[in-house]
């Protein structure tokens, strides 16, 4: 377990369990509210929600062997998920969200930092893809030294090089509303 300190509390970093699964899934559901505007009955919308979750870890399977599920516990209590590929030349973030109701309190961004400092200790570019929709994640990986380095029609490529010790040089505040 990895201890993360934000301003105002420790999150602790674990690897997660099958008994995470539910939590994992209600994390991914609140961070795609998108999905909750198709055309379509409960059931519909249901299945296409858990076929999405369900793409993203078979994908995320097939391109990343070597991915991994964490969660981040806030007083003990799962407050986040991250699914983290530790890859021969860069770490890349398939997936990170914190619960609804702990967004824009800065736990986000330190787990993003933790990442940044594991990547800088193997000397490795930590990567991300953001959804143009999500402009509040793409402010704060710019904030952190994320630079765009592909741009796609719905999604641009980020990445964080460990040119110094992140640890050193802290980033600027940063609102996300």
């Amino acid at each position: 377990m990895l201890n993360l300190m934000s301003s105002s509390a420790v999150i602790r970093l674990r690897a997660a369990t099958p008994h995470d699964q539910s939590f994992i899934a209600h994390v991914f559901r609140s961070a795609r509210p998108d999905l909750q505007y198709i055309d379509g009955d409960t059931d519909l919308v249901e299945s296409v929600i858990e076929l999405q979750q369900r793409v993203l870890q078979q994908g995320a399977g097939e391109a990343h062997p070597n991915a991994m599920h964490f969660i981040a516990e806030l007083h003990d209590s799962p407050a986040g998920v991250a699914l983290v590929d530790f890859g021969h030349n860069e770490v890349h973030i398939i997936f990170l969200a914190m619960l609804p109701q702990l967004r824009g309190k800065g736990y986000g961004r330190t787990v993003l930092q933790s990442l940044q400092q594991a990547a800088w200790k193997v000397s490795t570019p930590l990567s991300v893809v953001v959804w143009h929709s999500n402009q509040a994640a793409l402010r704060l990986y710019q904030a952190l030294g994320f630079v765009v380095t592909e741009r796609s029609v719905m999604a641009d490529k980020l990445v964080w090089y460990p040119e110094r010790d992140p640890a050193l040089s802290p980033a600027p505040a940063v609102a996300i509303s």
